[in-house]
């Protein structure tokens, strides 16, 4: 996978073609002045809504919290001894 570095200006007079690139898997990196850049991206339905799967999981992870089925951390020792014991 190559890397293409443009410019705002250039992307702005090509957008489809950087696009396209974009959604082979190329990896578009878009230049804006010295110091800021961005990644063109693709993004599906599937980064943008929960899975049904996913909607379950949160739902039985809320009722186990909900049962008290939960450890609460107090601090960065805690975590550190809990994560120990696992």
């Amino acid at each position: 996978m190559s890397v293409l570095q443009i410019t705002a200006r250039d992307f702005r007079e090509k957008q489809k073609d950087y696009f396209d690139l974009a959604d082979r898997g190329e990896r578009v990196i878009i230049k804006r002045g010295s110091t800021k850049a961005y990644i063109l991206t693709p993004v599906s339905i599937d980064d943008l809504q929960l899975t049904a799967e996913m909607e379950l999981r949160i739902k039985e992870s809320l009722d186990e919290i909900k049962e008290g089925n939960s450890t609460r951390i107090e601090s960065i020792e805690a975590l550190d001894r809990h994560l120990d014991s696992l």
